[in-house]
Formats: C-alpha cells, sequence, structure tokens
C-alpha cells in the first residue's frame, strides 16, 4: 500500500517566489528564512517521494468570489501555473498523479465528503510557492503532485474541526491505495498574518508557536477554536492554518517532529516551517 511518510508545513507567500527569482535568498531579509529550509529539504531529498499531495488555498486564479467550493481536489495529469500579478514567474507545468487522485476523490465522497472535482485547474502560489522551496532548481518533474484546495478567502469557511476530519479520510484514502509509492503532505500558508483592513500585520507569535506545539501532540486541541477566534488571534489570513489541519489529519501512524522553525516577520507574516515524521 501507499505510505504517507510525513507532512510539511510552509509558508506560502508570493513574496518567497519573487525572492528566488531575483537571487535574493542570502540576502539580509530573507537568510534567515531560506536557512530554515535546508534541513527540510535534506530530509526531503533522503526521502525522495513519489506523490506531494499540497493543500492550498486559491487566491483568485482560478477560484474567485464567483465560485468558491469549500474543498477542491485536482485529478489532471497536469497543471500549469499563470501570472496572478505578483511578480512572480511562471513555473513549468507540474505533473498531476490521476489514479490516486481519483481513489482519494472516491473514498472522500463514500465517506460523506462532496469535494469539487477539478479535471482542469491552473495553480496559484499556494501550491507554486512550497513546491519550488522543496525543489528550488524547479527540478520536480519526476514527483506526482495532487492539488487540494480549501477555501480560506470567502465565508462560509470550513472550520478547523471539518479540515482535520477531511485530512484523516484523505490520509486513509492514500494509505489503502495499492503500491508502494512514498507520499508527502504539505499544509501551506499561515501563519497569523492579515493583509488589509485596521489590524494589518498584526503577527502572534505565541499563538503561531502554540499551534506548530499541538499540531504534533495534540491536533484535536486546536479544533477548539472557531474561526472567529483565529481571525482574532492570527488575523484575518490566519485561518489558513486550516491547510495545517488538513495536513496533519492526514498522518495516520505515530507522529513526531523533525524539525521547526518559525521566522516573522516575512512580508508581514509569521513563517511556519515544520517537518512532522510520521511513523
Amino acid at each position: 500500500m501507499a505510505k504517507i511518510v510525513g507532512g510539511i508545513g510552509s509558508s506560502h507567500i508570493p513574496a518567497i517566489g519573487v525572492a528566488m527569482d531575483k537571487g535574493l535568498e542570502d540576502t539580509p531579509y530573507w537568510r534567515d528564512f531560506f536557512q530554515s529550509y535546508v534541513p527540510l529539504r535534506k530530509w526531503f531529498n533522503e526521502v525522495d517521494p513519489d506523490i506531494l499531495v499540497i493543500f492550498y488555498n486559491d487566491h483568485g486564479l482560478e477560484m474567485f468570489l464567483d465560485k468558491k467550493p469549500t474543498f477542491a481536489v485536482g485529478t489532471a495529469a497536469e497543471y500549469e501555473n499563470a501570472d496572478e500579478g505578483w511578480g512572480i514567474n511562471p513555473i513549468p507545468p507540474v505533473r498531476g498523479e490521476t489514479e490516486l487522485s481519483w481513489h482519494i476523490v472516491n473514498e472522500l465522497v463514500e465517506n460523506d465528503f462532496d469535494p469539487t472535482v477539478c479535471q482542469e485547474i491552473k495553480v496559484d502560489h499556494g501550491l507554486t510557492v512550497p513546491l519550488t522551496l522543496m525543489y528550488p532548481a524547479k527540478d520536480y518533474s519526476k514527483v506526482k503532485v495532487i492539488p487540494i484546495c480549501i477555501n480560506c478567502e470567502r465565508h462560509p469557511m470550513p472550520k478547523l474541526s471539518r479540515s482535520y476530519a477531511f485530512g484523516q479520510q484523505i490520509g486513509r484514502a492514500i494509505e489503502s491505495f495499492g503500491g508502494d509509492q512514498k507520499v508527502v503532505v504539505m499544509g501551506t500558508g499561515g501563519l497569523s498574518h492579515q493583509l488589509d483592513g485596521e489590524r494589518a500585520g498584526i503577527i502572534n507569535t505565541e499563538f503561531d508557536l502554540l499551534c506548530m506545539e499541538k499540531i504534533v501532540s495534540d491536533p484535536e486541541y486546536l479544533t477548539k477554536y472557531s474561526l472567529e477566534d483565529i481571525v482574532e488571534l492570527a488575523g484575518g489570513q490566519g485561518v489558513e492554518l486550516n491547510m495545517w489541519m488538513a495536513m496533519r489529519g492526514c498522518l495516520t501512524g505515530k507522529v513526531t517532529e523533525g524539525y521547526s522553525n518559525l521566522v516573522a516577520p516575512i512580508s508581514n507574516t509569521a513563517a511556519g516551517i515544520q517537518l512532522l515524521i510520521n511513523e
């Protein structure tokens, strides 16, 4: 059966992609952030996964206010990126995984989740930035990617408990899939940040560190927070914690932390980096 070997929590700030395009990784502003990915990539390269499942949120490239599914699963053989206006260079096409993605969809529907199925979709920086952080040379053609999108832009949004349960069902689906594929799941976005309004620039490192602690040892503790709580504590875009919760839900074994760091502020955001080992 397919095996989930670990999970990764990562920021997906557009400015990260711009910094990589411009070769700014070793400048004073960016050095600590990019150095945090060195031990993470060491583990990732040693594992050499066959499949990446990436939880992200679409910021308007394909899913704007006129159509915003709560959960959406990509089932395409290939995914393209496009210019979103953030100044990031579009990346080469991303190779999809069709058989496992359809297995996930079938298992979700069988177990009372109703995702939107996307057989053709462009992926935005929510997916491409974390992907290129793992493959800075953009040499990701050998890995297959399953994009899974969670609504974090328009109310009503899923509760943390629902995203966690969503991830749990996806984890069970992956590990019931025939084959010996090694799978890594990524939860992207966050952590605390707000991009507009009177509270723009809010960062709550105390709450971010609590989330990073509990997501290892007691993820269900975090499900007690309502979305209103999250917005109050972590800012309007702090709800991107949903992707981290879905990632954590996928990990069906004994979970230990392999590495973590929090760099703040990066582009008015608390950028969390975390590796979870699924034993």
